[in-house]
């Protein structure tokens, strides 16, 4: 192995993201990394996690890459990108969807283009990563907290029945382990619910698609995230959630921690406080 894969080795964290010209605020990737082992990779980025390969053509001006899914929310894509490598920063631009290679290190509405800054991790004892491994929860800000290791795929279908939660709706508020969603973030995400399987997108970007059953007759009502693999396997992230109305508010707890009894999120809880507003059933 030699050239730029080569220094590309090790742990990298995401310090700044920029996605359809909206720049994030540092609480929607707090956390987020990616992985180079070889020519793999593996990465979680607002709490959802990646896998596959990479192919670097450093000669090109400006150097290009292609990341190639093969598992998480993206299984099965290959995405376009440019980059630049410096010691240990390294920037890339990536397109999310479409089959056209971004030109240059710049994002604008509507094309799914995605730019990171990232940093060399450099520790004596350098950190685990997998797509089935997360950053701890005080480290990270995720949609909901879930990470999906792409084993349930983008095939999964609700065949439950229709809940209170059914249709798409508008993110209006969210704050993740205390810490407020940018408002311009706020408005490029949304969540689609069909039966018991519902969806969380930023922009062209699945975050989360999992499987949920809900309590209707508790006070407040309940819904349980059963995490099916990864490091949390078997695992329920229990919540909260109130309809009233077109509006809609929960509040889940980290994996592995107890329900929470209000619609809160304070630093170092864990938890997640997202209210949405509905869209269309």
């Amino acid at each position: 192995m030699s050239g730029d894969l080569a220094k590309l080795q090790g742990t990298w964290n995401i310090t700044s993201l920029e996605a359809d010209g909206q720049k994030l605020a540092p609480a929607a990737f707090q956390g987020s990394h990616i992985v180079i082992k070889g020519k793999k990779f593996t990465s979680v980025a607002m709490g959802a996690a990646y896998e596959g390969t990479m192919e670097i053509h450093a000669s090109k001006k400006p150097k290009t890459f292609d990341l190639v899914f093969t598992a998480g929310p993206e299984k099965g894509n290959r995405n376009l990108g440019i980059y630049k490598l410096q010691a240990d920063t390294w920037m890339i631009c990536l397109a999310t969807c479409g089959s056209e290679r971004p030109k240059q290190f710049a994002t604008q509405a509507g094309t799914g283009v995605a730019l990171e800054t990232l940093e060399r991790v450099r520790s004596a004892k350098p950190r685990k990563a997998s797509a089935s491994r997360p950053a701890p929860v005080q480290d990270h800000a995720s949609l909901d907290g879930l990470i999906d290791d792409g084993s349930i795929g983008d095939g999964l279908v609700g065949d439950g029945p229709r809940t209170e939660l059914e249709g798409e709706w508008e993110m209006v508020e969210a704050i993740f382990n205390g810490q407020p969603l940018d408002p311009n973030m706020v408005k490029f995400c949304k969540r689609l619910t069909r039966g018991n399987v519902t969806t969380v997108l930023a922009g062209p970007q699945t975050m989360l698609k999992a499987r949920f059953t809900v309590g209707s007759s508790k006070n407040p009502n309940t819904i349980d995230y059963v995490n099916p693999h990864g490091a949390t396997k078997g695992k329920s992230q229990l919540g909260i959630f109130e309809r009233k109305g077109a509006t809609l508010k929960m509040c889940i707890a980290a994996p592995g921690q107890p329900r929470p009894t209000d619609f809160s999120s304070k630093p170092g809880d864990g938890r997640n406080y997202t209210s949405w507003r509905l869209n269309k059933k």
